[in-house]
């Protein structure tokens, strides 16, 4: 690791028995917002140090972002920066700069989603640092990336999922193309820039002993999602167009609406399934039809089964619909909502609820941790504040060796 390994040891035992794979390892973040907050925070979920950055006096907007207040706040700040410690510094400044450095020096991974150009006008781009810290794994994530004739402009994720062809999938034909309602680009690029910091980290670890910088993108993220849409249009100049609640020629693969007025998805596309679900409805002689008995032969015929089927379903409950699919081993489940969410059983008991103890909110329930991990499966205990520098004193008291007379110094001085 970039540290001794009587440092690498230090910290891992400083850390809490079943904390996670990831114990040991120093992350900084210098990310705001969503996609850099949300990879550390994958990784803080794992059992990673997580040392957040923010600037003196601002703070990340993450903290006023969101319409629905409890007390007063918005609740997406306490899952985004549950497990982090939380430091105050003024990157714009030189001496912030250089404390900056001197943190780097001693951590393993930085995560960083400013503008491209901006880390190194800062002087702290990753030749800078590499120079204090060799093996440090620099993540980048950014709108276009940090090369090419795009990599000036301003990236959000919804111009991101609109520029690589994932937007415009969505919806129905003839119609504009709506949005899935969340940052869905932003959580894409966190999670390729999550999976090259640790194919980074393992590469250091077994192969070179070095860092290198992972370059992370809205765009390259979302193109990386669509499946066969690319070849499609290579090969035979085919433009996938949206179709909807369906696949176009995946039959029967939708969503039907049943009788207590609850959208399910029932999916028998394959020729295993087909059989089951027309006996399931009480129609086994279409398994055998010609006009259903291949999967080829169902997506000409969509519509027709899209029918039939949704006859059946507006004449049940989703409850029954659900059960008597399920015990026919059909793929099916119930469009939830959040609070349906809540109250699944599968969801409770896989642990995917998990509390965050805030400080002014008390108790909040956010998504636990993913992957399952058998032996080391990360934290499932998280503590959130709104105290901006709340680690101060611990970081750059006991990381970086300053005293509380200059620590106070440079926090009147803005610095901190």
């Amino acid at each position: 690791m970039t540290s001794t390994g009587e440092q690498r040891s230090a910290r891992v035992d400083g850390q809490a028995a079943g904390g996670g794979p990831l114990a040991g390892v120093r992350v900084l973040e210098l990310g705001t917002l969503i996609a850099g907050p949300f990879a550390t925070r994958l990784l803080a979920d794992l059992g990673a140090e997580v040392i957040k950055v923010e600037a003196p006096g601002r703070g990340d907007p993450m903290r006023e972002w969101g319409a629905a207040r409890c007390e007063g706040r918005p609740l997406w700040w306490p899952i985004q920066s549950r497990g982090k410690k939380l430091i105050t510094l003024d990157l714009r400044s030189p001496r912030g700069q250089e404390l900056c450095r001197e943190l780097a020096r001693d951590c393993d991974v930085l995560v960083e989603n400013f503008r491209p150009g901006t880390m190194e006008r800062w002087n702290l781009g990753p030749q800078a640092l590499a120079a204090v810290n060799p093996g440090l794994v620099y993540a980048r994530v950014s709108g276009y990336g940090q090369t090419g004739p795009y990599r000036s402009r301003g990236g959000f994720a919804s111009a991101g999922e609109a520029m690589s062809g994932l937007r415009h999938l969505g919806g129905f034909p003839g119609e504009a193309p709506p949005r899935t309602g969340l940052s869905l680009g932003d959580s894409l690029s966190a999670l390729f820039a999550t999976i090259g910091i640790l194919s980074a980290l393992f590469e250091r670890e077994t192969a070179s002993g070095e860092g290198q910088v992972v370059d992370a993108s809205i765009l390259e993220s979302c193109f990386a999602m669509l499946e066969s849409v690319a070849p499609e249009y290579d090969r035979l100049g085919a433009v996938r167009q949206p179709t909807g609640t369906r696949i176009a020629n995946n039959a029967p693969s939708n969503i039907y609406r049943s009788r207590d007025e609850r959208w399910v998805v029932i999916a028998a596309n394959s020729d295993n399934l087909w059989p089951r679900l027309a006996a399931a409805i009480g129609r086994p002689e279409l398994a055998h039809d010609p006009r259903y008995a291949t999967h080829d032969a169902r997506g000409e015929h969509e519509d027709e089964l899209d029918a039939l089927i949704g006859a059946w379903a507006a004449e049940r409950d989703a409850s029954e619909i659900d059960r008597l699919l399920v015990d026919a081993g059909v793929v099916c489940g119930p469009v939830n909502t959040i609070a349906d969410v809540f109250a699944d059983e599968h969801v409770q008991a896989r642990g995917m609820l998990v509390t965050v103890h805030d400080e002014e909110l008390g108790e909040v329930r956010g998504p636990g941790v993913v992957p399952k991990l058998s032996r080391t499966p990360g934290r499932t205990e998280f503590r959130s504040t709104w105290a901006a520098g709340a680690d101060n004193a611990a970081v750059f008291g006991e990381l970086l060796g300053l005293d509380e007379e200059t620590r106070e110094a440079l926090a009147g001085e803005g610095v901190i």
